[in-house]
Parts: structure tokens; sequence; C-alpha cells
């Protein structure tokens, strides 16, 4: 399935709010007949990067049709406390319904320090901060209605391997729920490095896993003994799949652009059984270069975390995460979840 014939992007359209960085939105069709966006958010007193590992919350906005505006509603999984796994943060939301029920996918972490206040110094060799970023972990919250209550269970769904690949933590869950209750579960991990903390907080390899359930509660059991993708060749994150006749298809960001051939563009991908991967290489599921509704291009210097809403088994919109400013989001002063149409 291709994404190329993208309609101009509505600049009014997506998910901001005032004072908050916003990222990761993911959409679904709700039984009131509106477009229920989950979102992360954190304080603009925080930097952005890396902000998002102490403070991100998982909300809800609401929009009567798919290109938004999108309005803020609740905060669906707040921080509740450093004893729990998920008890700092909450990030990388994917929502999913199965035979009415919603399972809302995330990633959580935690740690023992002192909260990161808005308007201080946060930095990347912050305790806070390495240890959040080891302790990341993915979880489900379940609930019989998008308006919730949310079951947020007391353990991670997925635990790193000490012995394999994806030894250090778990994240940017990509799952894709079958009609008998099975999931097939994409994942975003890395490897330990030891001490100096400096040395895996910037530019090592960003591995894929496969686990698998067969149910959504769970257990959920790795599969794969080594990344998908070769990481001596390709940089990936920000997996998400989808079912075709025939298998799954995936689109994730490229960080070097060695596959796309565009940095932080978007590779394609596809698998008969949803462990061994091929990825098309020199195909873009997606550019960064946008066109707006008013007819004018712009490259963004982000456009990350992609996520397709399908309507009827039909792709009728890519969600990104987006930033401005003419760098990645480290150099960015706004960051919304914008949407692009698509030609059906």
């Amino acid at each position: 399935m291709r994404f190329e014939k993208r309609l101009p992007a509505p600049r009014n359209g997506g998910f901001k709010m005032e004072g908050y960085w916003v990222w990761c939105g993911s959409v679904i069709k709700g039984d009131d007949n509106r477009y229920h966006m989950f979102a992360s958010r954190w304080p603009k007193g925080l930097p952005m990067h890396p902000g998002w590992l102490v403070a991100s919350e998982v909300v809800r906005a609401v929009s009567d049709s798919p290109e938004g505006p999108y309005r803020f509603e609740e905060v669906v999984l707040p921080s509740r406390g450093a004893e729990y796994w998920d008890g700092r943060s909450t990030h990388n939301p994917q929502i999913v319904k199965h035979q009415g029920t919603y399972i809302l996918y995330y990633m959580g972490s935690t740690h023992p320090f002192t909260d990161a206040l808005p308007d201080t110094p946060l930095e990347l060799s912050d305790p806070r901060v390495i240890v959040a970023r080891s302790n990341k972990r993915i979880g489900i919250a379940v609930s019989k209605s998008v308006f919730g209550p949310w079951q947020r269970l007391d353990h991670p769904i997925l635990q790193p391997r000490p012995s394999q690949f994806d030894n250090f933590f778990t994240s940017n869950p990509a799952p894709c729920i079958h009609e008998d209750g099975s999931v097939l579960l994409i994942y975003k991990t890395r490897t330990y490095k030891s001490k100096p903390y400096s040395t895996y907080l910037h530019g090592e390899a960003m591995f894929f896993g496969v686990a698998r359930a067969s149910c959504y509660m769970g257990p959920y059991e790795a599969v794969t003994n080594e990344s998908i993708f070769p990481s001596d060749t390709f940089n990936l994150e920000d997996p998400f799949i989808y079912r075709v006749p025939g298998g799954y298809e995936m689109i994730a960001k490229d960080m070097t652009g060695n596959l796309c051939g565009e940095q932080r563009g978007g590779i394609f991908a596809r698998s008969e059984d949803g462990v061994k991967w091929e990825a098309v290489e020199g195909q873009k599921s997606y550019s960064r270069r946008i066109v707006w509704e008013d007819g004018t291009e712009q490259m963004m210097g982000s456009l990350e975390r992609p996520f397709v809403l399908f309507e009827e088994n039909h792709p009728t919109h890519m969600f990104f995460a987006a930033a401005d400013g003419s760098g990645d989001f480290t150099t960015a002063s706004n960051t919304w979840n914008m949407v692009i149409p698509l030609k059906i």
C-alpha cells in the first residue's frame, strides 16, 4: 500500500496546545462518530528533549472530522507516583479497538528522584533522565469506552531480555490485533552500553524487535533474537504496521536516509509472517516535504511518529508529530500533531 498520493495539509488542522510540547498522535473513530486523538504532552517550561522522559502524559483530544482541529478533553494517563513502572511518564500512545474494548498501547517510565520542575535545568546527563531512559517499558490500558475509565496494569507487557539485543528498554509499540484477538507487536529497543552514560545517549543504533501474544492482555513473548533490520546499515524508529492481503506492511522513520533516500523520511517494508521483514530500498512511504492547503511547500524539520487512519479498511489520513524550525525537534520552538489527507 502506497501513501505518496497525499492531499494538501490543512494549516489549522491537527492538534496543538498552548504552553505544551505535543507529540505522538494516534486517532480512532469513537462510538459517538467523532474522532479521538490520543497524544503526548508535557510542559514547555521543560526542554522538549529530554523533558518527555520525565514529564510526558497521554491525553485525549476530539474533533468532528479527521482533519481537526482537535480540542483537548482530558488527561488519560497522568503521573501516578514513582513506585509505579509508568509513574513518571507516559508516552508513545497507539489506540486500537477490538470487539468492543479500546486498548491503549503506550510507553511508561519512572525514576526515584524529585520531579523535574518547569524552568529548571534538565540535561541528558541528569540522573532522572538516565534512569527514566533505562526504565522505558511498553504497557497497555484498557476501557470499554473511549472516554474511560482506563484500567492500567501494574506491570509492563514487555520487558527487556538481559542476554539479548533488546536488553536495555522497550518502547514505541506498533501493535496489530487480529480477528481472533492475537497480537503482533513491533517495538523499538537498544542494547545497553556501559559507562560513561553519554555513550548511549546519542548516535547508537536503534533496533526493532517482534513480540506475539494470544490475547491483547498477554502474556507477550519476544520472538526475534536479533533486530529485524541490519543495524550496521539502517537506523530506524517510529514503526507503524498494518494488515494487507498476504501479510503485513510497515512504515517507519529512516534516521539517516540510507534506506529510503531521505534523511528522517519514511521507509516501506513488507512481511508475510510479521517476523521476517523486507525493506524496499529507495522507496519512500512519506517525505518531510509537505504541501499546505495554500499551495506553499515546506521541508519539515521533524515529521515523525507516523500513524495512518483506516476507515472501512482504506487509509484516509496520515498523522505526524511535527516541529517548527529548520532542524530536528531539538531545535524546535513549537511542536504539534499534524494531519495529511490521502487520496483514496
